[in-house]
């Protein structure tokens, strides 16, 4: 999608993206954090994977924490090198990396909306409500019912729809890939046609 517009991708994000918002709303403080980056965080191994060609019957393990594409940060960096993300969702994981990371470390109660944590997601946040669906996705959380944590304040919503977003796309995305078919592949006989 070159040109930034919407495309066929944007219908199959809707079918997923209000789901998960609902389903964020059951979180708070450290556990909306680490549940959102964790469900950003599989959705980019999902795009990764729907453009790599099948692995090993019993699997090679890349995506295991302790190798080579274990670490969020290290399938952003592949993804962002494939062009598979632009440059702004590629900073947005960044900061979903560092904010994990500060929530994860952290002894005291982290609130997203403590200056540290709303200062890295100011920036993010004014990109991603260039999106489509932040505007209905703010609508229906606006209209649901307090939970029992109580009323959901902006920073969290903000985070809620940030991480619906990234992960409806990144998603939808994933389903529309096909594995990368390299022009020739070199074999030890010398470099073939494929």
């Amino acid at each position: 999608m070159a040109s930034g517009s919407p495309d066929n991708s944007s219908k199959t994000a809707v079918d997923g993206a209000r789901t998960i918002a609902l389903q964020m709303l059951e979180e708070r403080g450290r556990g909306a954090v680490l549940v959102g980056v964790a469900r950003v965080d599989t959705a980019l191994e999902h795009l990764l994977q729907a453009v790599m060609g099948p692995g090993p019957v019993q699997g090679d393990g890349l995506f295991l924490p302790d190798r080579p594409l274990g670490s969020l940060g290290a399938k952003a960096a592949l993804a962002s090198r494939l062009g598979l993300i632009d440059a702004p969702v590629a900073q947005a994981l960044a900061v979903l990396r560092k904010l994990r990371n500060a929530f994860a470390h952290s002894a005291d109660s982290a609130s997203l909306a403590d200056p540290a944590h709303s200062a890295r997601l100011a920036e993010v946040v004014s990109q991603a409500r260039s999106n489509p669906l932040w505007d209905p996705l703010e609508t229906v959380l606006a209209t649901q019912p307090p939970t029992p944590h109580g009323m959901l304040d902006p920073a969290l919503r903000d985070y809620i729809l940030l991480i619906t977003i990234l992960v409806a796309f990144l998603e939808a995305m994933a389903q529309q890939l096909r594995p990368y078919q390299p022009p020739v592949v070199m074999g030890f006989s010398g470099v073939m046609v494929s």
